[in-house]
């Protein structure tokens, strides 16, 4: 009976705790020289899907209504996601120039550059609970089997510009077996054999039409929201000004043939630190190199003003 009674007077205070709290965050909220007053003048509302929306030259069936409704729960994800949204638009001009220009050489459309920001926020050290690594968040096995040298010193599912390539190689042998860009990027992330299989147990060839995991599910879905996103920001009330943006910065390349005894008088020597020599280089695993396998290796230096 006591505890009853305690919380029939401690329930309304918390209430009107919170009440108060709320009127002084909107009060203290400014832009320029305007206060909001009110919380009426707040407002979430649900974003505009567009009548039509095409993911590498691929129409997206928005007349059904799952598919729809997939794409609005992705665009709803991402348009109200602030902090991780306006921190991609920063990132991008510093990112998305390198992978555009090894995908147009691989004959790969340039809307997989969005499949990067899905996997890893365009993080070059993003590693998954599962042990996938880097922009591409590829996978220990998938990585070798695509030509990425992995192992203690070295791991190039880090490199941007190699794993870049090795993904194009994925996705082209992965298009010659569907014909279909859109399967080639759900195989990126459900793999091959359980596409193949989910196509082969469904009687169907068309991602919008097939039954997968829930992250496979999704994924076109926030692929293509991203890129709506990105392509028309402001539409997303996201104003993010060019200054803002993280630039890219000039680096020179340094050839390392052999071994390195010590990465840190390594990186003194050529006028850096170990931590920007890491940052630009994220790569490098170890902080030596022993070299054992003879190849050459090309680092990157920033040129810092």
């Amino acid at each position: 009976m006591k505890k009853k009674i305690w919380w029939k007077y401690i329930l309304p205070l918390i209430v009107t705790v919170k009440v108060v709290v709320v009127v002084i965050v909107l009060s203290s909220l400014k832009s320029d020289n305007q206060a909001v007053s009110s919380v009426d003048e707040i407002k979430f509302t649900p974003v505009k899907i567009p009548d039509k929306f095409s993911f590498a030259g691929e129409e997206m069936p928005l007349n059904q209504y799952d598919v729809r409704e997939a794409l609005d729960r992705e665009l709803l994800s991402n348009a109200y996601f602030h902090s991780q949204t306006i921190r991609y638009i920063k990132l991008i001009p510093r990112y998305f120039p390198t992978i555009e220009r090894i995908l147009k050489e691989n004959g790969i459309p340039d809307d997989f550059k969005y499949l990067a920001l899905a996997e890893s926020g365009l993080n070059p050290r993003a590693v998954s609970p599962a042990g996938a690594v880097g922009f591409w968040q590829f996978l220990d096995t998938t990585a070798k089997e695509y030509g990425l040298e992995v192992n203690k010193e070295i791991d190039e599912r880090y490199h941007i510009e190699k794993s870049t390539y090795a993904f194009c190689k994925f996705i082209s042998d992965s298009y010659k077996i569907y014909g279909s860009w859109t399967l080639a990027a759900a195989s990126f992330n459900g793999g091959i054999a359980r596409v193949q299989r989910q196509i082969e147990r469904q009687k169907t060839g068309n991602y919008y039409n097939l039954l997968f995991t829930e992250e496979t599910q999704r994924y076109i879905f926030r692929i293509a929201a991203l890129k709506m996103i990105m392509e028309n920001p402001g539409q997303y009330n996201f104003v993010v000004g060019d200054d803002e943006k993280y630039p890219v910065i000039e680096t020179r390349e340094i050839e390392i043939p052999g071994t390195v005894n010590d990465f840190a008088d390594f990186a003194i020597k050529n006028g850096i630190n170990y931590k920007i020599l890491k940052d630009f280089n994220p790569w490098l695993r170890d902080d030596k190199l022993t070299n054992q396998s003879g190849r050459k290796y090309t680092v990157k230096i920033p040129v810092l003003k």
